[in-house]
């Protein structure tokens, strides 16, 4: 059995710090002493290093891609020479990048090619969105959208099923151009009429297992597609697709990696856990990454099929490839749905949709596969499991792999969401040493329908129960799940502490985190959960150079004023890739 999580990171914190010296001698570039001038100070700001034998500075040093020094402006001073670049923060708040814990980083650059529906409030915004999208559209051009979510949406849309919408005015507005707008979870789709003729969808058409396909009363499909029956529509799409060139398919790949891009810096992000790539998107990052052409870091979960990582897996594995930007040792599969969707695997039935437990995508024994690949090659498992039967079914499956290799220690597996559990089940995670990869602003997006899914008390015992996972010793790391969510860690930070919702009622809000948890969960335990805890999570000496500057101070700001609070600058490797307009410093 795996050695308690938190153990181990205390552990490992113990010896970053006394590895410290070593890491500084042998890894920097080229490192600064007296003699050798930093290339980058800052100064003049609070300084949150996340380091426990250090924990507040008001300056750093940087040479290279590390930092050489953290301390006070005097003791940083003899750093600074002739062609140092001193960088004065009028007191502003520093602290090591944050990395997202969970998100999907092709699909955030992906949506911005698509149509956005997330701020839609009704159904017939949605459908108002898309015929706009039409009249630019060639006739036969799929229309392609994300982000939609009728829990959010101020009425119910009729006609519906399940209360979910019935797509005859999208056909209408689109009878020629076929139509898939994916829900926010990404594990529901709507596909107008055309789509579904193209997909050749019809009353008689069976689901695939672990899918559903919504019915009417006639017997007619509603053109809602759950969980694996999204693949009916998406085949059809794909077959589109491949009608594009090879350099055209190329082109948008690279656009999406930019607009991603671009977001993460904007938002601070430095560092992103990447929930599941192709072998394919993995060769382009690891292109990019050999030109220097990666400005985030990305450490990445495979998601192929277990026959084609068996033969892949060894090929594939790497640890900081491309100076740091590229790391493959994750492994990431999806046991159940979301709680949005009714796809979430339940122990007892929905309290608003009695028929249904939710869905099981992955056959058990298909799960215990993976994870004998991932104890066989050293990678991480990474398993979605949102529903309280899917938590605890994962649970027993790695206690049981772990029992049968007591041998290897120190694995750090993960459950993904970890959304729903059964109040038995919470201590397991710290006993079987099982890290909880867990998305603050989810339980802030989706408490307003969490309680009519899973009624009050189940709600109160296990929702998004960050608190009692803490007490329980479990390693609790944080995440957006991007573009499930907008990819804003001080976003994501607020509903940590707060569990505000967006009318501004607490969810369930004994359960919050403290500042320092939250901050903690976005950087130092962040790092351990992907063993990058020697090299970033923490500013100390001999880390990766990677800080983020802000605009207000997250440890003593009211807790009203958080969404007021920018990211002001953000430095990967000692570079300072993104600097706010200066319009929007000035707020």
């Amino acid at each position: 059995m795996a050695r308690s999580a938190n153990q181990v990171l205390r552990r490992d914190q113990t010896w970053s710090r006394l590895a410290g010296l070593i890491v500084a001698v042998f890894m920097l570039p080229r490192p600064a002493t007296a003699a050798e001038p930093a290339d980058l100070v800052l100064r003049g700001g609070k300084v949150v290093t996340m380091d426990p034998d250090r924990p507040l500075a008001e300056a750093v040093a940087v040479a290279g891609d590390r930092i050489v020094a953290v301390g006070t402006a005097a003791e940083i001073a003899p750093q600074i020479g002739p062609q140092t670049k001193v960088l004065d923060l009028a007191g502003k708040f520093v602290m090591p990048g944050f990395i997202e814990g969970h998100g999907h980083f092709l699909s955030l650059g992906e949506q911005k090619l698509k149509l956005d529906l997330t701020d839609a409030t009704s159904w017939e915004e949605v459908v108002a969105a898309v015929a706009k999208a039409v009249e630019k559209s060639p006739r036969g051009r799929w229309i392609e959208g994300r982000g939609w979510h009728q829990a959010k949406w101020k009425k119910v849309p009729e006609p519906n099923v399940e209360g979910y919408p019935v797509v005859d005015a999208l056909s209408l507005v689109s009878p020629d151009n076929p139509v898939v707008l994916t829900h926010g979870t990404g594990h529901m789709c709507l596909a107008n009429a055309k789509a579904m003729e193209l997909a050749g969808v019809t009353a008689a058409t069976k689901p695939p297992a672990g899918g559903e396909i919504l019915h009417d009363s006639k017997g007619q499909p509603t053109g809602v597609f759950r969980e694996s029956a999204m693949g009916l529509i998406h085949r059809a799409l794909n077959r589109a697709h491949r009608e594009r060139s090879a350099d055209e398919v190329h082109m948008e790949r690279l656009k999406a990696i930019r607009l991603a891009t671009e977001e993460c810096l904007k938002h601070g992000v430095t560092s992103f856990q990447d929930a599941g790539s192709s072998i394919a998107d993995v060769d382009l990052f690891n292109t990019l990454a050999d030109r220097g052409e990666l400005k985030v870091r990305l450490w990445i979960m495979l998601n192929e099929g277990n026959d084609a990582l068996a033969g892949n897996l060894a090929r594939y594995r790497m640890i900081g490839h491309g100076n740091g930007h590229l790391t493959v040792r994750g492994i990431k599969r999806m046991i159940d749905g979301a709680l949005g969707t009714h796809g979430a695997w339940l122990l007892a039935p929905y309290d608003d949709l009695p028929s249904s437990t939710g869905l099981n995508l992955q056959p058990l024994a298909e799960l215990r596969k993976a994870a004998e690949l991932a104890i066989q090659h050293d990678y991480q498992l990474c398993v979605h499991a949102i529903g309280d039967r899917a938590n605890r079914e994962v649970l027993d499956l790695m206690e049981e792999v772990f029992r049968q290799h007591p041998q290897k220690q120190d694995l750090r597996w993960r459950i993904e969401h970890a959304q729903h559990i059964h109040p038995d089940d919470i201590p397991r995670f710290a006993r079987l040493g099982v890290i909880a990869s867990m998305q603050a602003n989810h339980a802030t997006s989706d408490g307003p329908f969490v309680v009519r899914r899973l009624g009050q008390r189940r709600a109160a015992e296990g929702a998004y129960a960050w608190r009692r996972l803490l007490d329980a010793k479990a390693v609790v790391i944080n995440g957006t799940d991007v573009p499930v969510e907008r990819i804003d860690p001080i976003a994501c930070f607020y509903s940590s502490v707060t569990r505000k919702m967006a009318d501004g009622v607490a969810f369930f809000p004994e359960q919050a985190m403290t500042r320092e948890e939250a901050l903690r969960s976005y950087t130092a335990a962040a790092a351990w959960t992907a063993f990058e805890e020697r090299e970033k999570g923490t500013l100390a000496r001999g880390k990766l150079a990677d800080l983020v500057v802000l605009s207000g101070d997250l440890l003593t700001v009211p807790a009203d004023e958080f969404p007021k609070v920018r990211v002001e600058m953000t430095i990967v490797g000692g570079r300072v890739i993104y600097e706010a307009p200066v319009a929007l410093r000035k707020q």
